[in-house]
């Protein structure tokens, strides 16, 4: 994946309110309305999708879960979700 690298910065207004430039919200994919996450580690601040980062932190936490029910294969995985479908629309 390419990484693009550019620097931008924007006025905090009284309310502590900020206005995120356009490029950077097309950097960081969000539109008017999404919600972003900010990730402070002592004196750097990270700002980001807010879906992305919980997707990414989902995939962190259930990492090595499919194998504990032997789940080993895309397509057991495929497989499991088709039939938990079928289960539900049974319902």
């Amino acid at each position: 994946m390419a990484s693009t690298v550019f620097v931008n910065d924007a006025r905090v207004m009284a309310k502590g309110q900020v206005t995120i430039p356009k490029n950077v919200r097309a950097a960081l994919g969000v539109d008017s309305g999404d919600r972003v996450t900010f990730i402070v580690d002592g004196t750097n601040v990270r700002v980001v999708n807010s879906a992305v980062y919980a997707l990414m932190r989902f995939q962190e936490q259930m990492s090595g879960e499919a194998e504990k029910v032997g789940l080993l294969k895309e397509e057991a995985v495929a497989e499991w979700i088709t039939q938990s479908r079928r289960e539900d629309n049974a319902e």
